[in-house]
């Protein structure tokens, strides 16, 4: 097969399928059969004589070179996408789709997105609030905004700013708090991740104190326990500085722990646009003046 034979088709069914690592969702994804996509996939390796897929009982994987290929087939598709909307015509929307963590979204992002549609409204931004685990491939996210360490698998991600924990409070808890043993009175309550009021009574000396208690899903449940006078929430304050001005939660001692930052992250093997590249300019500018 000359390469001036080879349809667009079976570079989609490669691309589709190498991202999936799965024929029958890169189908889902094309709206083909499954076969389909497995035929078009065989006339290109048979093309380069060679296989792209490692073929498995139930598992499908990249050979070495199907692993060369993927991302300039990514990359090639993905430009040709941004060409073709430019011809169609520049009054079309740029649509970026982000992920992120419901803390960040309700404590910083969504307050500041009017600046960013005021600086590029050719940009719609659709955001998907999640629990801190957004899964970027199957929901088709260019960026997902995460908290933790920074090192996610085959995901690159830069910094945006850093989230101290310090427990939080209603104003008549606050009252009864006056040093860390005090709290030994109280429900504490905690995210999934272990240790955090272990290490915060750490950094106030102190390491015989129970530090299990209730857990929950996301912070802003917290917070919202805390309020209601349900005990003290250990909480990345500086995203709740808006109840903390009002009064609505009390911040009763000054000793923080770091257990991790907020990210910004996508995919490595995912091309960068015009547009991910403003939001995250935009993102990083607002998050530098916070």
């Amino acid at each position: 097969m000359p390469l001036s034979k080879i349809s667009l088709n079976l570079l989609r069914a490669f691309d589709a399928s190498a991202r999936h690592l799965s024929f029958t969702k890169a189908s889902k994804e094309l709206f083909v059969t499954q076969a389909a996509v497995a035929h078009q996939v065989k006339s290109l390796e048979d093309y380069l004589q060679k296989p792209l897929f490692n073929r498995a009982a139930r598992t499908l994987s990249l050979t070495d070179e199907g692993a060369s290929l993927a991302p300039i087939v990514a990359k090639s598709l993905y430009e040709i996408g941004v060409v073709l909307e430019t011809i169609r015509g520049k009054e079309r929307k740029s649509v970026l789709h982000v992920g992120v963590v419901g803390t960040f979204a309700l404590g910083f992002l969504l307050e500041r997105m009017d600046s960013f549609h005021a600086k590029h409204p050719h940009i719609l931004v659709k955001i998907q609030v999640n629990n801190n685990v957004p899964d970027l491939l199957n929901e088709h996210l260019d960026f997902a905004i995460r908290f933790g360490a920074g090192a996610w698998l085959a995901q690159s991600s830069e910094l945006l700013m850093s989230a101290p924990l310090s427990p939080l409070c209603n104003a008549k808890t606050a009252n009864h708090l006056k040093k860390p043993e005090d709290l030994a009175n109280f429900a504490l309550l905690r995210s999934h991740r272990k240790n955090e009021w272990a290490k915060w009574f750490e950094v106030c000396g102190k390491t015989d104190i129970d530090a299990s208690g209730t857990i929950f899903d996301n912070s802003r449940a917290i917070a919202d326990a805390a309020k209601l006078g349900l005990g003290v929430g250990l909480l990345p304050y500086n995203m709740f500085s808006a109840e903390i001005e009002d009064g609505l939660l009390i911040k009763p001692f000054s000793q923080e722990v770091h257990a991790g930052s907020y990210y910004l992250t996508n995919l490595v093997q995912r091309p960068v646009s015009e547009a991910m590249i403003a939001f995250r300019d935009w993102l990083k500018s607002q998050c530098t003046q916070f």
